[in-house]
């Protein structure tokens, strides 16, 4: 364990993450600093929650498995989200991933079973078996570090139960080949978001001291959040407002 690993470890606990969390992560590498590797990002977080907590990384591969290329496979197909993610599902023993297409995510610990192991089931990328929506019934967190809070996968649930004009595309027929190389079909509904930007982190403007929580990870600017007031929170003003999280473009 490096020193680096350590200090990221001391930097989450005082952001607030504790020990036996489930935790989400999205990150900027590079926003952590000059020379911190990957591996020093893993096991600081893995130090953080301890032996009894859990670790998930989005593992998105919509860029890779799509209406052109309906084939995804659990260990083949890479994410396209950024280094930490690949390293995360390919280098870090242990490691679970569910099995979807576009939205698929990794896990390790106490929880990653249960998190991963229903998306398969879906016909949406973030539908009630998804990893998503499986940690708020954890009461799990969510943690930002470096890239602020737009890149919320989690609010693409919160969207599939309002069903807004602009989320959902046509639906794909996917094989999907699974952890134990069984080869199945698929029919998923694909997310759309043609002419919006999305903008989810307007959340951070509506929760309150408790559920959110921001500070620094080496040099990284952070934000914490929990799920399930972030769930809460999002879902009333998506029925307030559908359009709130969103701006329209050309």
């Amino acid at each position: 364990m490096t020193d680096t690993a350590k200090r990221i470890a001391s930097d989450l606990a005082a952001l607030g993450v504790e020990k036996c969390d489930t935790l989400l992560v999205h990150t900027s590498l590079r926003s952590l600093g000059s020379g911190v590797e990957a591996s020093d990002v893993i096991d600081g977080l893995l130090l953080a929650l301890g032996e009894e907590g859990t670790l998930m990384l989005p593992a998105l591969s919509y860029c890779n498995c799509n209406a052109s290329k309906p084939y995804f496979d659990y260990y083949e197909t890479q994410s396209n989200i950024g280094y930490l993610p690949e390293y995360f599902r390919t280098r870090v023993e242990g490691v679970l991933r569910s099995v979807c297409p576009t939205h698929s995510c990794c896990a390790k610990g106490k929880n990653a079973h249960y998190l991963t192991s229903g998306h398969i089931l879906d016909t949406t990328p973030c539908g009630a078996n998804s990893p998503f929506r499986r940690l708020a019934y954890l009461a799990g967190k969510i943690l930002f570090i470096g890239c602020t809070m737009r890149p919320n996968t989690s609010m693409h649930a919160v969207e599939e139960l309002i069903n807004p004009d602009y989320l959902f595309g046509d639906d794909v027929r996917y094989t999907l080949r699974d952890e134990s190389g069984v080869e199945h079909t698929a029919v998923c509904r694909a997310h759309d978001f043609r002419g919006v930007a999305q903008r989810y982190e307007r959340i951070a403007e509506l929760l309150d001291g408790d559920a959110h929580r921001t500070g620094r990870v080496l040099s990284a600017d952070c934000d914490l959040v929990k799920a399930v007031p972030m769930w809460v929170t999002a879902l009333g003003k998506y029925h307030e407002d559908p359009h709130y999280f969103i701006d329209r473009i050309d």
